[in-house]
């Protein structure tokens, strides 16, 4: 009895070890599942996670039967390739013409209702639509509004989101950083401008045969393609104000019945500039801050 009474003090102490090991074990086992899953997930950077809304992808559209595999695709004919070369004075000439000209380009909240040629903006937005993309998928879609009340209901939802960004979203920092700029909430130019271009990332590509193909680089291919538009924008003398809807997402795309693949990037009331339109007397970095030779 005294040998029991010894050993099961010991005995209670081993148990507990061994129940503290296979407990350490199995935590072990589902923090490594965990950290795979999250590495599995992070593994795919060309496949944006950002703008999600609560109109995500539901676990049945998720499967892996709903998409195409690359092999099903036509292969890629190459053909010759020989653009037009210039002297190297022309280049020199073309460049700082390009420049002088970009140069010039300024967000532009002071926007004339003045009609502009539907065709211009179709060129445009054709234009941008040569930007490159990942694996060639264009995930990009231009949305134009010209009608006078879907123009109004876009700037009812802006500017109810902008003013609780203003109010509780930003901080004192930000708001104190945009004032210099003279900016709010307020967005008459939504109304005024005779067109706004709501510019959608496609999240993946929805094929005829319903399955959906993976768009990589989805957010950086538009947003080269936005910044070709810009250009296009310039080179015709129409004037815009870069705006990116915190939190309007959602709302815009229902609005617009835009499909569930589909998440806003960017909004750009687009027009002439107002006969008395002012912008903030602003300097640009020289080039000797922005470039570095190796």
């Amino acid at each position: 009895m005294a040998v029991l009474s010894v050993l099961t003090p010991a005995l209670a102490v081993v148990l507990c070890l061994v129940v503290g090991l296979m407990l350490l074990k199995s935590w072990e086992r589902k923090t490594t599942t965990k950290k795979e899953k999250i590495s599995n997930r992070d593994s795919r950077p060309w496949v944006d996670q950002d703008l999600q809304d609560s109109s995500e992808i539901s676990t049945k559209e998720s499967e892996a039967d709903d998409w195409v595999d690359s092999y099903e695709e036509e292969e890629v004919v190459h053909v010759p390739y020989s653009p037009e070369r210039h002297s190297e004075e022309t280049m020199l000439k073309k460049s700082k013409d390009f420049y002088s000209l970009m140069n010039q380009r300024r967000s532009v909240r002071f926007i004339s209702p003045e009609a502009v040629p539907r065709e211009v903006i179709d060129k445009v937005i054709h234009t941008a639509g040569t930007a490159p993309s990942g694996a060639h998928t264009e995930p990009w879609t231009f949305v134009v509004v010209s009608d006078p009340e879907v123009k109004h209901q876009v700037r009812l939802i802006v500017e109810e989101e902008e003013e609780m960004n203003y109010r509780q979203r930003m901080g004192d920092k930000w708001v104190q950083d945009l004032s210099k700029f003279r900016t709010s909430w307020m967005k008459e130019y939504l109304d005024v401008a005779p067109y706004l271009i709501l510019i959608f990332k496609q999240t993946y590509g929805i094929l005829p045969n319903s399955k959906k193909k993976t768009h990589y680089y989805n957010e950086i291919s538009v947003s080269i393609s936005c910044g070709i538009l810009l250009a296009a924008l310039q080179n015709v003398g129409l004037v815009t104000v870069t705006s990116t809807p915190l939190n309007c997402g959602p709302r815009l795309r229902l609005l617009l019945k835009r499909p569930v693949n589909e998440k806003l990037l960017m909004l750009l009331p687009v027009g002439y500039p107002a006969a008395d339109a002012t912008v903030p007397d602003l300097s640009r970095k020289p080039l000797g801050d922005i470039v570095v030779h190796v």
